[in-house]
């Protein structure tokens, strides 16, 4: 019974990947970021965002109907620019597993993650990135600013932030793995690139990138 549960989960993600839209997965990330960065003293600290080294979006991650617990989702990863100032082209990722579930309610959830050293880019751009593993993680604080961060807060290389049923909230996504999603990024850049390509070097943006990282321009612009 356990086999075929697990099949029904694999054909469930298959179908996800084989359905998605790189494009069209930009434009919500987008979306949700506007959304949630817009609610009044609800989003992400202002001056969180601003330091962050790198960002992770994953619209919509689901939760699988047939075993409990398990979760499939793909996003994208950005990364400041090497002066600083202005984001990478994006990254394709794919996030799998972990033991933060729902709690908030819902089958799908929308998952904000803050990088907050280069150390942790570096990590995260591994061929297989597990959190709370590879890299300390906490959830993040809510509100305008940062000013109730606790101590594990201000010492994590990664904070974690999720929306459900309109609800916005720091969460922990403790054994979560995260990889690169080689379809997306031959599908965005035409090319095989891997992620460290994409954002550490010079790799052109693709038009489909561009709400996207205005909207990070927008709430997270370094002068």
């Amino acid at each position: 019974m356990r086999t075929a549960q697990v099949a029904l989960l694999l054909a469930s993600a298959s179908l996800l990947h084989a359905a998605g839209d790189a494009a069209k997965r930009l434009n919500d990330a987008a979306d949700m970021l506007t959304d949630i960065m817009s609610a009044p003293d609800k989003g992400i600290p202002q001056d969180l965002l601003e330091k962050a080294q790198c960002v992770v979006l994953v619209p919509g991650l689901k939760k699988g109907a047939f075993i409990i617990g398990a979760k499939y989702g793909k996003g994208f990863m950005l990364c400041r620019k090497a002066s600083g100032v202005g984001w990478s082209a994006p990254a394709a990722i794919r996030v799998e597993g972990g033991s933060f579930g729902f709690q908030i309610g819902g089958s799908e959830t929308d998952v904000v993650m803050l990088v907050n050293s280069e150390t942790g880019a570096k990590k995260l751009l591994e061929s297989k990135f597990t959190l709370g593993g590879d890299a300390s993680v906490a959830a993040g604080p809510v509100g305008r600013t940062s000013s109730a961060e606790t101590d594990a807060q201000l010492h994590a290389e990664i904070l974690t932030y999720s929306r459900s049923r309109g609800v916005f909230a720091g969460i922990s996504l403790q054994g979560a793995t995260l990889r690169p999603d080689d379809d997306w990024n031959k599908e965005l850049y035409g090319s095989d690139l891997s992620n460290k390509e994409i954002v550490m070097g010079n790799t052109r943006r693709p038009p489909a990138a561009k709400k996207l990282v205005e909207v990070l321009d927008k709430y997270s612009s370094r002068k």
